[in-house]
């Protein structure tokens, strides 16, 4: 059975920061409706939620941009995304037939891979992509959708309404790494197949769950 733990403070984090006039700011969760307590939506006027303050650095428009090579600009974070977010090329010498990988595999076969694999055409070499951090994986979550949980109008490929691996270990459950729900933005940390006791670090019950792989460059 799967063991995972919600992240803590929904990873404050995890998002972008930018300053201005020496003030930090967080990004906009993209979410602008609100709710009743029972779910049901609601004139968002003096509710004080998430939907009517809209607070945080506004995205821009459009947030993502097709650079016809197989690659996706984000051009909130700077960061290069895989078009595909679910190729099944084999890489590295690692299959991925179903779509899905175990963590070391989702590692191995990030850092392989390059041009002429998954619609690549834009010269990457073995090495410059990667298994994306918490917080690159969740700098895509558009809290305003779900099914998948990113803007609408992007120009992905594949997205799928699954867990997605990050690159970032637990650190307190260290057989186990991050991971974001594509279908409703959530963040878990799941890869121990038994559960753990104090102080153990079985790095190998990250080979136990296969989850989907969503390689990224750039960002450094």
């Amino acid at each position: 059975m799967l063991k995972h733990s919600v992240s803590f403070f929904f990873m404050v984090t995890a998002l972008p920061l930018f300053t201005h006039a020496g003030v930090i700011m967080l990004p906009r969760t993209g979410q602008n409706t609100c709710y009743s307590p029972e779910g049901i939506v609601i004139a968002c006027d003096n509710t004080g939620q998430d939907g009517e303050k809209q607070t945080g650095v506004a995205w821009p428009s459009p947030r993502f941009t097709d650079n016809k090579d197989g690659t996706v600009s984000d051009e909130f974070t700077g960061l290069i995304w895989l078009k595909d977010a679910d190729c099944t090329d084999t890489v590295g010498g690692i299959a991925r037939g179903s779509g899905l990988l175990n963590w070391p595999s989702a590692l191995t076969w990030s850092n392989n891979l390059a041009n002429g694999l998954c619609g690549l055409s834009d010269n990457s070499v073995a090495g410059d992509w990667r298994l994306p951090n918490i917080n690159e994986l969740r700098s895509l979550v558009d809290y305003s959708r779900h099914d998948p949980a990113v803007t609408g109008g992007h120009p992905f490929s594949n997205v799928r309404s699954v867990w997605y691996w990050s690159s970032t270990t637990n650190p307190v459950y260290t057989g186990g790494a991050y991971n974001v729900g594509m279908s409703r933005g959530s963040i878990h940390s799941i890869g121990k197949a038994l559960p753990l006791s104090g102080g153990d670090s079985r790095v190998g019950n990250k080979g136990e769950n296969r989850l989907g792989v969503w390689p990224v460059r750039g960002g450094r």
